[in-house]
Parts: structure tokens; C-alpha cells; sequence
């Protein structure tokens, strides 16, 4: 018994490893540090849209970008770029940011639908300050339902995992290292909840389609 917890403790070390080479700290000059995800190798990331300084403006009745601060996108390796801001969700608390950086790590796209209550998952990011920090727990469910933020019908994955300030915008994965979803909140003591990995592929898909969605703000 004890070779496999160590083995399979091991197994999660590199895991682990390989994911945070993928994790992005982003400073917006507002709030501290909060996290990223590299989405592809040329240097496309996706967080949340609070990490950046973004809220939705109700009085409009649709979401409007802010006066941006200056961002700083600092790598796993220490490399700092000021990005370029794509795009932004704020329905979705989703942002999209480019530096100019090549060949860099990423993590492979999970498929969040495929989630079942009792998976193992991790989700990684800069609590508190702490570079690379990682906490772990099982999926409570994927949905619309899965918390009492699902009023507004929208989806996400909850997990019974401790998200702290630094987590949001960072990689919620599972035990193969697959992208499954992007850390945003805490919602009560024990419940993580990060926007499904499906949810943010479509952003990213209607960026490059240049599709004109209400929720999503080409910038």
C-alpha cells in the first residue's frame, strides 16, 4: 500500500509540475496578483476578467470595458511581458490576453461535460502571494444547478477544494494534467467553483471567429 501512495503521489508531483510551467501571474496595478493560463503556445492566455480589473456595468444593461491598468504577465520562468488585451466576458468572468512570447508550455484541453461528482482534481494558481501554490478535491457536479450562483443559467464546475485570492484566472485540472476549467471563486467554505474548460473554449473560439456575441467585447 504505501509503494502506491508513492507512486501515485509522485505521478501527481509531475503532473503538477508540468501544470504550473503553464501558470501565468498577472499584476493589474488595482488588486495584486492573480493567475493565468497559457492557452497556446504563441503566447495566448486566458483568466478571469475580475483578475484584470473588469466587473460587468449593470446600469447598461451589458457588460463594458473599463479604462485598463497596466498589466503584467510574469512567467513560471520569471520572463515579464505587458500583454495585449483581446478580448473580454465579463457574463462569464473571461478574459483574453497576448504577449509577445513563443513555444511556451501549455496544458491540454480536458472536456468539463465529461466530469463526474467524486473526480480527483487540482486547481493551481498564486494564493495569497505564494508562487505556484495547489490545492486539491473532488468535483461536486457540472452544471447550471451546481450552486446558488446558477440563477443566471450559467454553467460551472464545483469542487470541494479551497480557492484563495491568487487562484482566480489559474487551471483547474484533472489527474491526467487536462484543463477542466479556470479557478474564479470561492462560493461558501468548502466549494471551489472555476468556469468550464467547454465554456472557455467557445470564448476563445468566437475571439478568432470574430463573432459578435453581446457578452463578449472584442477590444
Amino acid at each position: 500500500m504505501n509503494n502506491i501512495l508513492t507512486h501515485f503521489s509522485d505521478d501527481i508531483a509531475a503532473v503538477s509540475a508540468s501544470v504550473l510551467a503553464a501558470v501565468v501571474q498577472i499584476r493589474n496595478g488595482q488588486h495584486g496578483a492573480g493567475a493565468g493560463t497559457i492557452w497556446q503556445a504563441n503566447g495566448l492566455i486566458v483568466t478571469n476578467a475580475h483578475v484584470i480589473g473588469e466587473q460587468p456595468d449593470k446600469r447598461h444593461g451589458r457588460n463594458q470595458p473599463r479604462g485598463q491598468t497596466s498589466l503584467i504577465v510574469r512567467l513560471a520562468d520569471g520572463r515579464e511581458y505587458t500583454p495585449r488585451l483581446l478580448a473580454v466576458d465579463t457574463a462569464h468572468d473571461l478574459a483574453a490576453l497576448q504577449i509577445d512570447a513563443h513555444d511556451l508550455p501549455t496544458i491540454a484541453l480536458g472536456n468539463s461535460a465529461q466530469l463526474r461528482p467524486g473526480q480527483l482534481v487540482f486547481a493551481f494558481g498564486h494564493p495569497y502571494g505564494v508562487t505556484g501554490g495547489a490545492t486539491a478535491g473532488v468535483v461536486i457536479g457540472v452544471g447550471t444547478q451546481v450552486s446558488d450562483l446558477g440563477a443566471s443559467g450559467q454553467e460551472w464546475v464545483a469542487a470541494s477544494l479551497h480557492l484563495r485570492p491568487g487562484h482566480s484566472g489559474g487551471p483547474m485540472v484533472d489527474v491526467a494534467g487536462r484543463l477542466i476549467g479556470i479557478n474564479t471563486l470561492m462560493n461558501g467554505p468548502d466549494v471551489g467553483v472555476a468556469v468550464p474548460v467547454d465554456v472557455a473554449k467557445r470564448f476563445i473560439q468566437a475571439i478568432y471567429a470574430q463573432v459578435p456575441q453581446t457578452q463578449i467585447i472584442h477590444v
